[in-house]
């Protein structure tokens, strides 16, 4: 305690000795591209939040945990190094691996399939530098899902930077990037190479990365711009673990049963190599008239030695977004249109065979998969003396798909899902300068993916139907003075035929339709400008504070004898909090302390097996030397300093409640990174 007391008294010691304050904006300062509907942050009618460098910066090489944990409302957990599962407002409740119902772009591009997946864990965090997420239904612009989008943006300024980093469990990063005008292009080129064998047994992971983009401006009217990127990823997947053996091991990978075995014996594991390119173009073709186009494809090669067989998936994406333009002003009133299309095709093969501990054996089932998907939007933006804002939307959303079995049978059949229409309008004024109320209705709609309709347990689930929901928001934002921002926002989402993962006894999942639930949630964020001190030990000074309630349950929710309605939903906490304090001593010595806490949570749908709360806490020195005209970063990051026991990715309906993936102790990752 009074440590914790000579802390604080430095800190407002520093604070009143402070004579001015640098230029960092407040997040209520910054602008949201929105996927090129610009907008200021304060006075956006979106539930959205920005990811910045600064959180960027709390990543560790191989995932952005850290920092996307530091948004209220969105949490990424981690099954094993490696595997990873993004939540918007709860939506992982359907997602056992990858990123599903959440849509992802990157720049201009589609980084998300046809049928809603998302292979998230190709990316490196050294080739983001900010993120836009978005919260709940977004139709209008992103089409039809229910937890939301993510906007990854690349780099935007010149740059040249390289990156060394080795740490606990064999970890080794390295990276570099290099991005620059060049006349009238804009290059970037980033590559990186990562691996470690990471806390767990049969958990190693190796990934290999390389992107390159040129926008080529070649006239005052038009931009083209293209991308290519390639990923190569393989990590083994340990296994969930009972909590008798998570607490008798830790670091065991799921053990041999009486009639399985386990993942270190079958070598489980995941191969994944991705590539993905395209063009868009951007043309003005009279002042207020714009039009835009996006063309792009991608190939994945995709591998999954898993306990029970060993499947291999070849994927064929195609997608187009096309969209007209038109904006006009006057003296009090700005007024915006925008139409268009975007649709995609993911064409797959899936082969399964036994699994020889890691090799093909005999053949099990061979399948194909088509889906297809598209949305036709028009949306109106209206602005009137700069107080009211508002942002209307309609889209028609389609979805289908046909299979066919090859393999040991022959078969075939066709689905397509009833097309919606999808409105969200969202509403913002500005009360006063720096102070803005808003409110937003909108209507959200999922399809079953790929991974759903045709799960692991390899049976074609026809009755699968997409989920579906209204949702309904108030939020405020408000800063005060040029020093502290404060947002807060209440939701309201009723969703129908949610869609719910189950394990048979053989750890194969699959997927049903689990009625209504009713999500109910509080959000908050509270943020400090950077301070520069006129103080020689303690030089700078700056701190976020953000985190959820909420009180999701299942309603109309019967499986076979069993009624669960008014049961928490499985795999969403109540309550999460989370902080960051970024403060630099004697000028130099930079240091980000951050935790993590996170409520218990139930983990099968009877809401008999919780989960145990967890606070954990990181911490990153960071010192920087001048080199002429290089400037190099020495960085040390320590991860769970507390050591605490603890499990960061539940597997939610476990057959023989092996929910635990267990994470690491406490770690560290020693580097430096060079910009010239």
């Amino acid at each position: 305690m009074k440590k914790i007391y000579i802390f604080i008294s430095i800190i407002f010691a520093a604070l009143g000795s402070a004579q001015e304050k640098d230029s960092a904006a407040l997040i209520s300062e910054v602008r949201i591209d929105a996927y090129k509907k610009p907008a200021a942050f304060i006075t956006s009618t979106k539930s959205v939040s920005v990811v910045s460098e600064n959180l960027l910066n709390q990543n560790t090489p191989e995932r952005m945990l850290e920092s996307i944990n530091q948004i209220s409302g969105a949490r990424m957990e981690e099954r094993s190094p490696g595997s990873y599962r993004i939540s918007l407002r709860g939506s992982t409740l359907r997602s056992p691996f990858g990123v599903r119902n959440v849509k992802v772009y990157l720049d201009d591009f589609i980084f998300s399939d046809a049928s809603g997946n998302t292979y998230f864990n190709v990316i490196s965090p050294g080739l983001i530098r900010r993120i836009e997420i978005y919260k709940g239904p977004e139709s209008g612009d992103y089409g039809a899902v229910t937890g939301g989008t993510l906007l990854l943006k690349t780099s935007d300024s010149d740059r040249t930077s390289a990156q060394l980093a080795v740490g606990s469990y064999g970890t080794f990063n390295q990276s570099f990037d290099f991005s620059k005008q060049m006349g009238k292009h804009f290059v970037e080129v980033f590559q990186n190479y990562y691996q470690t064998d990471s806390y767990r047994e049969q958990s190693k992971v190796l990934r290999k990365q390389i992107f390159l983009k040129d926008n080529f401006q070649y006239s005052q009217k038009g931009l083209l711009k293209a991308i290519m990127l390639y990923a190569d990823l393989d990590y083994q997947t340990p296994g969930g673990l009972t909590l008798e053996q998570m607490e008798f091991n830790r670091k065991q990978a799921k053990p041999a049963t009486k009639t399985l075995p386990g993942a270190k014996d079958q070598n489980a594991g995941i191969h994944n190599k991705l590539i993905l390119a395209g063009v868009s173009h951007e043309y003005n073709l009279s002042p207020g008239f714009s039009h835009f186009i996006l063309i792009q494809g991608s190939y994945v090669d995709f591998e999954n030695p898993f306990i029970t067989n060993f499947e291999n998936r070849f994927e064929k994406n195609f997608a187009l977004r096309t969209h007209f333009n038109y904006e006009r002003n006057w003296e009090h009133i700005s007024l915006a249109y925008r139409f268009g299309f975007e649709g995609g095709i993911n064409d797959i093969l899936i082969n399964n065979f036994d699994n020889n501990k890691g090799f093909e054996g005999n053949p099990q089932n061979f399948d194909k998969i088509k889906n297809t998907s598209g949305f036709y939007f028009i949306s109106q933006k209206l602005n009137i003396d700069e107080k009211l804002f508002t942002d209307i939307s309609l889209s028609l959303n389609s979805n289908s798909y046909d299979w066919k079995r090859f393999f040991p049978s022959s078969e075939n059949g066709k689905i397509h899902f009833k097309n919606q229409w999808l409105p969200n309008f969202g509403l913002s004024y500005l009360l006063a300068k720096g102070f803005s109320v808003r409110a937003k209705v909108g209507k959200g709609n999922s399809a079953p993916t790929n991974e759903e309709i045709r799960a692991s347990d390899q049976q074609f689930n026809a009755d699968l139907k997409p989920e579906y929901g209204w949702n309904k928001e108030f939020g405020i934002r408000k800063q005060f003075g040029n020093t502290l921002f404060v947002e807060g926002s209440y939701f309201d989402f009723r969703m129908k035929d949610a869609i719910v993962r189950r394990q048979n006894d053989a750890g194969q999942e699959f997927f049903v339709n689990s009625g209504e639930t009713v999500q109910k949630g509080i959000e908050f964020l509270l943020e400090s400008k950077s301070f520069t001190l006129k103080n020689d030990i303690f030089s700078f000074f700056k701190f976020r504070i953000s985190g959820s309630f909420y009180r999701f349950t299942f309603e109309n929710y019967h499986q076979n004898d069993a009624d669960y309605s008014g049961n928490d939903l499985t795999g969403v906490p109540r309550t999460t909090v989370n902080s960051l304090l970024n403060f630099v001593l004697f000028k130099k010595l930079s240091i980000d302390y951050s935790h993590f806490y996170t409520s218990k949570m139930p983990l099968n749908d009877a809401n008999s097996v919780w989960s145990e709360p967890s606070l954990v806490g990181n911490i990153q020195f960071r010192f920087p030397f001048e080199l002429d005209r290089t400037r190099l970063n020495v960085f040390l990051q320590i991860q769970n300093i507390y050591n605490k026991d603890y499990v960061s990715g539940f597997d939610i309906n476990a057959f023989g409640n092996r929910y635990y993936n267990p994470a690491a102790k406490r770690n560290f990752v020693l580097g430096a990174k060079i910009d010239f």
